[in-house]
This record gives C-alpha cells, structure tokens and sequence, in this order.
C-alpha cells in the first residue's frame, strides 16, 4: 500500500516561549528580525502592545489586514521605520514614494505591466534562461542563491531594459549583496524613531554600494538618451524609453525617473530570485514533491512550446513556487501606521501606531494553515487553492499598493523553473544548511550550494 511522505519541514526561526529584554529585542531585529516573534504572535488574531518605539500591533486576521490595506487605506501610511531604511536607497521609487508623486510614477508605468506586454516578454526570458543554464552542463557544486541572482538580473534587463544596463552582471550580484548587509537592515535609531539626521553607523559602510547603483543608473539613462536622440525610430519601446518618455512637468522629474530604474534594477530582480532559490531547494528535500514537478514539466515541454502558457498548463510546478513563496516571502513585512487613530472589531489602531502585517507571520499562522510549517504544495493545487483567503497569503502585498510586477514575476518563475528543472537536478549536500535571513528580502544565510546533475 502506498504510504503518504513525512512532509518536509524546511528550516525557519522557532517561536519565541520568553519576550526579549530591549537590548536582545534590538540586537535581533539588527540580526535577523524573523527570530523576534513569539508562539502568541502565531497564534492570535492580532497583537497590540507598547513597544520600544511607540505602540506595536501585529495584524494576523485577514479582516482586519483587508481593513489596513484596502477598505481604509487612505488613513494608512507608510511606516516611518520603513522608510528610513528604503528611502535612503530607493528615494522616490515606487516602492517608497506616496500621495501624488506615487499616483504619477504608478500612472506611468503601468503600460508596461499589461497581460499584452507581459506576454511578449516570455521570449527573451525563455531565451535568457536557455543560455545561463549552459552553465549547468558539466555538472558540479554551485550556489543556487547567488546564480539566481544573476539569471533574474538576466531577465530584467533583457525584459525591461533590452540588455542595456550599465555595469557588469557579476560584480552586480556581488554588490546587491552587499548593499542588503548594510543599507538593508533596521538600525536600533531606526526603533528608537531618532531624527532621521543622526548618522545610522550600519548604513555609512554602505555609502560606496549606494554610490555604485547611483552610477549604474546614471550610466544606464544616458546610453539611452543618446541613443534616442541619434536613432529614434530603432530605440527599444521599453520600460527605460517609458520612463523617459513619461518625463515632464506633467509627469515624473528626472529624480524619480531615476529612482524608479535604481527600484526595478536592485529590488525587481532580487524577491523573484529568493523565491526561485528556496523553491529549488524545497524540492530538493521533498524529492516526492519534485517528481511529481519533473513529470509534469517534461509533459507540457513536450507538447507545448510557446511559454506564454506554461504558467496555466503547470499547475503543480506552479503549486510549488507558490507554497515556497508562501514559507518564505520574499517581503516578510508590510508596514503601514494610522494616519488618525480608529477601532477596527474591539482593537483600537492608535494615531502613528506601528501596524505590521508581516507575510512571514501570517503564513504561517496557526489558525489559518494545517501543517503550517511544512512544505506542501498541494494547498495550492486546483481544487485547493480557490480556499485560501485572499488575505492570508500575500506574498506581493494587497490593495492599491500591491507589486505592480506581480504577473512578471509568476510568468519569469515559472518559464525559468521549467527550463531548470527539465534538463537539470540540484540535490542538497552536506554544506547545504540555509537560515533564513530577514534583509529587506527574506535570505538563505550561507547561500544554497547545492550539486547539479544533468538529468537523464
């Protein structure tokens, strides 16, 4: 008789028993905030309580982040703490911005993120991957997080940018790496709310990073510039040539033009990377689960050659990434803070309160998920994922500001595992032991190095 596998556990934080001292509290949410929580914030609706920088409250029920995100955005702003780490990076990129500048950047970029244009990036992101897995060929040790990296920056740029990005792809990986170490974390003023002109000593070592990207950008706008003056008529019809375009004194300024490109350029390659890393590595350790992926893959590779319809004819390798995305989100937290104070059911949400809705947190919850812990990707097989909530999984967020990328990112995963998984085997070995690791993204610490085989 055939026997159900021991679902595999994949390895994450275990919920605090004791509540942190201050001092504990702010050296782990320096280190790793993931490790902060305890089992009640898995287990109740909702916690709110004084924190070190004001009020806290950690919103679990879907009723209630419905409210936060949709049905009263507009009392909601974005955290303050947030913003003082993304802001130094992003400045007025989507991501960060708000009100008017927010309405004009997201006006402007949305032609680009059509069911249309997103279909006619299938190709260059099925050819992209075609060529970086000739890397594969000969088998071998590699580590997976890092070589996402590079296939995602691939992607984007050929997608978004038509292969004209300044700098070199391989110090790129290097550098995003080092930009989260440093710009990327929450620094005990940030808790505190110290004025936003006392120096952050963790950002200052990333000053040279941030200068780097600044450079990229800068670079990358004035290839295009000249080329759109010498050629007009060949320039790529892409999103870079639409920024440019959109600016004016209707539209966006030559600042947010380039925020809007250092955004895409460092944090729209980067969550697709994290998710297709630990994808990859979760079914290296459920191998029953991975099976059932390769079979599938091999069968519609077969029949079906245009990409544009992977994403609807592979329900379980899309299952997979999915329930990878669900057990690490690559934003573990949305932050949001009333704008006036108000009463939500019994819970009264304070004037500049912290309201955290923390993906990480809620998918992982103990009173919405069976089994939450463990890698199962039939919760999102059909049939099984018309049940979910809308609003207990939220790996792109919700409401107006949901991930304006959110399409690409499944149609580029899912095209990228198919090519991978159908040619290539990635097994763990001894040296593959993943922490995962909140920096704006969430992280395998140590990497993923895992061993390559060609399939046969």
């Amino acid at each position: 008789m055939d026997t159900q596998p021991v679902p595999f556990v994949p390895p994450a934080p275990k919920p605090r028993t004791t509540p942190p001292s201050t001092l504990e509290m702010m050296r782990i949410v320096y280190r790793n905030p993931l490790e902060l929580w305890g089992e009640h914030t898995y287990n109740e609706p909702w916690i709110s309580a004084n924190g070190v920088g004001g009020h806290l409250i950690v919103a679990n029920d879907p009723g209630l982040i419905r409210h936060v995100l949709i049905d009263n955005a507009k009392n909601y702003k974005m955290a303050t703490v947030r913003q003082m780490i993304l802001r130094p990076i992003l400045r007025d990129g989507l991501l960060t911005v708000e009100g008017e500048v927010w309405k004009r950047s997201r006006k402007a970029m949305a032609p680009v993120f059509t069911p249309r244009h997103i279909f006619g990036f299938a190709e260059p992101m099925l050819r992209r991957t075609m060529q970086f897995v000739a890397r594969y060929d000969e088998g071998g040790m590699t580590d997976v997080a890092h070589d996402m990296t590079l296939l995602t920056y691939d992607i984007l740029a050929e997608t978004l940018f038509s292969g004209e990005i300044a700098g070199e792809p391989g110090s790129f990986a290097q550098e995003i790496d080092r930009l989260f170490e440093t710009m990327g974390r929450v620094d005990p003023l940030d808790l505190l709310r110290a004025p936003e002109w006392l120096p952050r000593l963790t950002r200052i070592r990333g000053r040279k990073t941030m200068a780097y990207f600044r450079k990229i950008v800068t670079d990358t706008v004035k290839m295009r510039e000249e080329r759109l003056k010498r050629d007009p008529d060949t320039a790529p019809q892409d999103f870079l040539t639409l920024l440019l375009r959109a600016e004016g004194p209707d539209g966006l300024t030559r600042a947010e033009v380039e925020d809007n490109i250092i955004t895409f350029i460092g944090a729209g390659h980067e969550t697709t990377a994290r998710a297709l890393g630990w994808t990859i590595y979760c079914l290296a350790e459920a191998p029953w689960e991975r099976e059932k992926v390769e079979r599938e893959i091999d069968a519609v590779l077969a029949r079906e050659p245009d990409p544009t319809k992977w994403l609807d004819a592979m329900p379980f390798t899309r299952a997979a990434f999915e329930e990878a995305l669900r057990l690490y989100p690559p934003a573990p937290s949305i932050n949001r803070e009333p704008i006036e104070t108000e009463t939500w059911n019994d819970l009264v949400l304070p004037k500049r309160a912290a309201v955290l809705v923390m993906p990480w947190v809620v998918h992982r919850h103990r009173k919405l998920w069976d089994m939450p812990d463990a890698f199962m990707p039939e919760r999102f097989h059909p049939g099984n994922r018309e049940k979910i909530d809308r609003f207990q999984y939220l790996p792109f967020g919700a409401g107006p500001r949901i991930c304006i990328g959110a399409s690409f990112a499944m149609q580029e995963a899912i095209i990228a595992l198919a090519i991978m998984l159908s040619r290539f085997r990635f097994d763990v070995t001894a040296e593959t032991k993943p922490w995962p690791v909140q920096k704006l993204t969430t992280q395998p610490q140590g990497g993923l190095p895992m061993q390559v085989t060609r399939r046969v």
